[in-house]
């Protein structure tokens, strides 16, 4: 339970799940065994109301109910787990190899997959009853090669994407089997929401197995399941509805029960579910700011940690005043994104945040700061301009989002607005790119579209995660310009991290140069200009700088 609480998944919806399911297993494994003789045994006592000795009485040839639901759980389940199975493997090798396979039989393949999903699956699984002959076997077959389609076209669609990714044609491209792309790439990058799936599955092909047992397609005497148990207590409905009582409750606690560690499975993987980054102290949203302290961004031992794992950020104290712009240098993995990701509230969810004083201005960054003041206040512009928007929603929609839903703007104006600031940056016809979706925008367009949403919102603080890393050299200069633009007529505080010691010596007002999750060294833009730096991996860095020397040239033209 300890292993479980820690990686997320020890919530109400495992537990429960968990706790019915145990239930339904040992009724599966001990009621075959201990109620085999009340089950099945023909008595006098036929027709039998609730009592103490038959809790939900007995049907018409004295056999106990209860006893026959408990019974009949060990069948059900290894009928639903078979039919699960072959439509899991089935509808797996199905959507994974129409998505390898060539484009024609891909094209083919996609369009079969879309027809049969248009027919309810239940529907396909009588046809294959009705040729089969009725029984145990033939059930499971027809309910779970129907379950094929529907899986099959679910999995294509998490194939799509991960078929066409740079690892997955490389591997393609080195001659590496169709079998082993999809075993080795393919089939791993989906087996968490492959495996949420699995759990409907499973819950619909107990629904639909029990519908043709109860129809007569299904489980034939003398062996019975819930749903012939419906069946034969039909005729008993009126007469004593308890007798329908055992399969139906059998029915819903086992779809329950399934439901409940999908559900919990889920929200595993949802970043935004089940997982929170640990904050401590968890204190107020806002927080008094001490007479003489002038600092808008304050960070006094800021540590971030892996749960029961390595510590990424050490110890980092920093400041940033209103209206200055603090540089973030070090090599990747130094932990510069962590922590500038920490201060705007946006660590990731996994790891534990901590530090004696997390602020911007007076909202406390460890405890629940009011999210609408987050989206005023602070700007995030993220390093690569190509995952940064919904690739599904037009630009004006996502441009617009802080101004409609924390400052109140109305669409109209809320559009006119940011374009008016995309023509501030140098995009042309921002009217038309409102309606246009990222994919028709640059990289440099989609970059400064960013940059935009702040010169509407005009935050306090906006922080620059590489923000001109993806782009190339003359782009680089348009958004560095636009920065300098935005700190002039703002006065907005900046925290700039980048790769690039040129870029901060002319951009900053301080730097701070950060390694192993540490900052090693606290520098102006003249000491680095001048070479002025005294720890030996801030010297390394400067070393690391391409110079190129162009006398040899300009003697040889001279």
């Amino acid at each position: 339970m300890t292993k479980l609480a820690r990686r997320g998944l020890w919530t109400p919806s495992m537990a429960g799940g968990l706790l019915l399911g145990l239930g339904l297993l040992v009724a599966a494994i001990l009621a075959p065994v201990l109620l085999a003789e009340p089950a099945e045994q023909l008595t006098d006592a036929a027709g039998q109301p609730p009592s103490a000795e038959h809790w939900l009485g007995t049907d018409n040839l004295g056999r106990d109910n209860l006893a026959r639901a408990l019974v009949a759980t060990r069948l059900t389940l290894l009928m639903t787990a078979g039919a699960t199975a072959i439509a899991v493997v089935g509808g797996i090798v199905v959507g994974v190899g129409v998505w390898l396979s060539g484009p024609r039989v891909r094209k083919v393949g996609l369009r079969l997959l879309e027809t049969a999903v248009a027919y309810p699956s239940l529907i396909f699984a009588l046809v294959i009853a009705a040729i089969l002959r009725p029984g145990v076997v033939s059930s499971v077959v027809a309910i779970g090669v129907a379950g094929i389609p529907s899986f099959a076209r679910l999995t294509a669609n998490l194939a799509a994407k991960i078929s066409t990714t740079d690892y997955v044609t490389t591997a393609r491209l080195l001659g590496v089997s169709p079998r082993a792309v999809a075993l080795r790439h393919v089939l791993p990058n989906m087996a968490e929401p492959l495996l949420i799936l699995a759990t409907t599955v499973f819950s619909l092909s107990l629904v639909e197995l029990s519908a043709l047992s109860f129809i007569g397609l299904g489980v034939q005497s003398p062996d019975y399941d819930f749903g012939l148990l419906l069946n034969e207590s039909l005729t008993q409905i009126y007469t004593q509805p308890t007798s329908v009582l055992g399969p139906s409750v059998m029915i819903v606690l086992t779809g329950v029960a399934v439901m409940l560690l999908g559900d919990a499975l889920a929200a595993r993987a949802n970043p935004r579910q089940g997982r929170r980054a640990v904050r401590n102290p968890a204190g107020p949203p806002v927080v008094e700011i001490p007479d003489g302290d002038t600092a808008l961004v304050r960070v006094e031992d800021l540590r971030v940690r892996v749960p029961g794992g390595a510590e990424l950020v050490k110890g980092v104290s920093l400041t940033i005043e209103p209206g200055e712009v603090v540089g973030l240098v070090g090599e990747s993995g130094s932990g510069k994104s962590l922590t500038a990701m920490s201060v705007a509230g946006l660590p990731p969810a996994e790891l534990e945040v901590r530090a004696d004083v997390l602020r911007v201005d007076d909202l406390n960054m460890l405890g629940h700061p009011d999210r609408g003041r987050l989206g005023r206040e602070i700007s995030i512009i993220y390093q690569d301009p190509g995952t940064t928007f919904n690739p599904s929603l037009r630009m004006g929609v996502q441009l617009t989002e802080v101004l409609r839903t924390h400052l109140g703007v109305g669409r109209g104006r809320a559009n006119k607005l940011i374009a008016d600031a995309l023509a501030q940056v140098n995009i042309s016809e921002p009217e038309r790119r409102l309606r246009q979706h990222p994919h028709k925008l640059s990289g440099g367009m989609r970059q400064r579209g960013m940059i935009a949403t702040t010169l509407v919102t005009t935050p306090k603080l906006i922080v620059a995660d590489e923000p001109t890393t993806a782009l190339d050299v003359t782009v680089q200069h348009e958004v560095l310009r636009q920065f300098r633009r935005i700190h002039r007529e703002q006065g907005a505080a900046m925290l700039f991290i980048s790769h690039d010691l040129g870029v901060v010596q002319e951009l900053c007002d301080r730097i701070l140069v950060m390694r192993h999750g540490e900052i090693v060294e606290q520098l102006t833009p003249g000491q680095l200009r001048e070479g002025d730096v005294h720890h030996p991996y801030t010297q390394a860095l400067m070393d690391a700088v391409l110079v190129v020397d162009t006398s040899p040239v300009r003697q040889e033209f001279s």
